[in-house]
């Protein structure tokens, strides 16, 4: 009697991509090399990915999912503030980037061209600037309206910045236990919400408004 094929997952298609990026130190040439050294079909691979490249950033994205999946099933999270939040969220993704380091560390260095490396990171890039501006809260949001859309997109984006730099220094850490990297997370977090104090802002726009009126109505 014949034994029924086993069914491929996504899952099963990815932990085979990495395996195979790890033992050999290159990316599959194509899909058709990568589904026959490992024993399924072409369209068992297109059933959950368009492209190897789309397999990639898929990848990154679940250290992201399994990140925040992760977060929510701790009852205290939800009641932490942004700064907490986001703390919570760097710990506990570095945790999952060092489970994969050895991945990570060869999928970001394996073309000599780093612009191509971090093609792969697009689709976190996506889903980090939602969370953040998920978890941004009023304390941190500017009180005229008219403003509050460009101050979101420019915390998105400087959050995502500093997600890169934490990602670099982690790549380059050779700290036991990366214990430098976790004192560079809570000092660079710290920092940036130290920035993004909007009281000053606030003053400067009401400031600013002041000036305007007096401008225009007591010609």
């Amino acid at each position: 009697m014949a034994t029924k094929k086993k069914v491929i997952t996504k899952d099963d298609i990815v932990s085979k991509y990495m395996e195979e990026v790890l033992e050999k130190g290159q990316k599959p040439k194509s899909v058709y090399h990568f589904a026959k050294e490992n024993d399924f079909t072409e369209a068992e691979f297109y059933a959950f990915f368009g492209t190897l490249e789309g397999l990639e950033k898929e990848i990154f994205r679940l250290f992201f999912e399994n990140t925040v999946n992760l977060l929510h099933k701790n009852e205290e999270y939800q009641g932490y503030d942004m700064k907490n939040k986001m703390l919570s969220f760097y710990f506990t993704f570095f945790e999952i980037l060092t489970a994969n380091r050895s991945y990570v560390l060869q999928s970001l260095k394996i073309d000599r061209n780093p612009l191509k490396n971090l093609v792969q990171l697009t689709t976190l890039r996506n889903s980090f600037k939602d969370y953040v501006a998920e978890i941004l809260t009023d304390d941190y949001r500017l009180e005229q309206e008219r403003f509050q859309k460009f101050q979101e997109k420019a915390i998105q984006e400087s959050a995502w910045l500093q997600l890169m730099m934490t990602i670099k220094f982690w790549m380059e850490d050779e700290s036991p236990a990366f214990e430098k990297t976790d004192i560079f997370i809570e000092k660079s977090v710290n920092a940036s919400f130290e920035l993004m104090n909007v009281a000053p802002m606030n003053h400067l726009i009401d400031f600013g408004k002041f000036l305007f009126k007096e401008k225009v109505y007591s010609r």
